[in-house]
């Protein structure tokens, strides 16, 4: 058993409490290798900014949840040495088992992801309730995301053809039986780069797609509902058209791509959702560039050369999001 205090890191319960009442949210950023790793702690410290570093299912597969969780140890002593302490939790993103959510506490996690809103109400919360009582038993308290409603789309090994919105009327039931630490849902937000078929968006001058707003209505009753609780949004990537651009100018194809507007993701920062999910933006920025490079430098061959300048570009655009749209640039 090791706990995530030996390994530097924080769990979710006083940052979430901190990002709420300051209208701000933290950003959750998944990684899978070093780079990644390293472009993260260097954006999060330049603008003193906690983060959560999030491993799916498939970064496990990947990268091995050992040297993930080692990983993020460097990341802590990455962030001092750079100058800057800041809060960093390693989180499990969509755990869908309570083996797994078992697992990654017992290796060092300090916050995991139970997600069983593709089971029945009923199985969400007997689910969600018993990865609660064992992450809340031990002897450093493990803080734990449940979902209610679904999200569309396709990330990792998250895949779902169609979305359900969070019914708020559930929310109370389902915090004061699970006794959650933070909740999930669904108002809007899908998963990948692809996130809205075109005959849901409407089309700009330029023949851009423009997503449907979000729904802040079941946004703001869940919060009359559970007033002050910890809200998470999944699927919030914004889908840099430039990076779509690059990626296809030099040789990618990725039809229809369409994000969340950034000034919707700032408003729902503003409320109570304290955490917002980003992985596909950082996917896009590092491939642009390196299929750049590829067509630019066709003689390159070290991997350096690559993924180094990639890392520098997903340093750039995290550090952007941290300021401009989730605030919490300087809550460190």
């Amino acid at each position: 058993m090791t706990s995530y205090k030996e390994l530097g890191l924080v769990n979710t319960k006083d940052i979430f409490k901190k990002a709420v009442s300051g209208g701000y949210a933290i950003p959750a950023y998944n990684f899978n290798n070093m780079e990644q790793m390293q472009a993260i702690i260097m954006a999060c410290v330049e603008t003193k900014s906690p983060v959560i570093l999030q491993v799916s299912a498939g970064a496990r597969k990947y990268a091995n949840q050992n040297i993930l969780k080692n990983m993020a140890r460097g990341a802590v002593e990455y962030a001092h040495e750079l100058g800057y302490d800041i809060p960093i939790v390693l989180h499990l993103d969509h755990g869908d088992s309570f083996e797994i959510c078992k697992d990654c506490i017992e290796t060092g996690f300090s916050s995991v992801m139970i997600d069983g809103s593709h089971f029945s109400y009923e199985e969400n919360v007997a689910l969600t309730k018993k990865v609660c009582e064992f992450a809340h038993s031990q002897k450093d308290y493990i803080t734990v995301e449940g979902e209610l409603g679904v999200l569309a789309g396709v990330e990792d090994d998250v895949s779902s053809e169609h979305s359900h919105y969070t019914q708020p009327s559930e929310v109370v039931d389902f915090v004061s039986k699970t006794k959650v630490d933070s909740l999930a849902i669904s108002i809007g937000t899908s998963h990948g780069r692809a996130k809205f078929k075109p005959d849901q968006c409407t089309r700009d001058a330029n023949g851009i797609l423009i997503p449907p707003p979000l729904r802040f209505d079941i946004l703001e009753e869940v919060e009359k509902q559970i007033p002050g609780f910890p809200i998470v949004l999944h699927g919030s990537s914004s889908v840099p058209i430039e990076y779509v651009h690059m990626i296809e100018k030099f040789g990618g194809k990725l039809t229809d791509s369409v994000g969340i507007p950034e000034e919707q993701l700032r408003k729902a920062a503003k409320s109570a959702v304290c955490k917002i999910n980003i992985d596909s933006d950082g996917r896009l920025a590092m491939t642009a560039i390196i299929r750049k490079i590829l067509v630019e430098q066709p003689d390159e061959f070290d991997p350096r050369k690559l993924i180094g300048p990639a890392r520098d570009e997903l340093k750039k655009l995290y550090a952007h999001k941290n300021q401009n749209v989730l605030g919490s640039a300087g809550q460190a």
